[in-house]
């Protein structure tokens, strides 16, 4: 992954998102997925922006569906925020920046 984009998996969820002392944006993804590659480079702006604020990770759901089922994901890309465990909001689809950026300001 990118720079400031940590991959969470099946295994480190527990550690990376539900232990996280900062709030936590998933981007919920697939390799196939057309609209998941187009809103990669908007996560990996936000990562960069929030650094040391707020943790961005990327979880593969074909290698991780036990994370996906937990979550009910059922389209992607989905964005969902954590913060102390538990989800704050949910994003679906390609958003703008400026979508994501004003959502994620009311937790940051």
């Amino acid at each position: 992954m990118a720079g400031n984009i940590t991959t969470i998996t099946d295994s480190n969820w527990e550690q990376e998102v539900t232990k996280s002392n900062v709030p936590v944006l998933v981007d919920f993804w697939a390799e196939w997925c057309g609209p998941c590659h187009a809103l990669a480079p908007t996560v990996a702006g936000i990562a960069d922006s929030y650094a040391g604020r707020m943790k961005v990770g990327k979880l593969n759901v074909d290698e991780n569906e036990r994370t996906a089922m937990k979550y009910s994901i059922r389209s992607i890309p989905t964005l969902i925020l954590f913060a102390g465990g538990e989800i704050k909001e949910v994003l679906i689809g390609n958003r703008p920046k400026n979508d994501i950026v004003q959502v994620l300001s009311k937790h940051l």
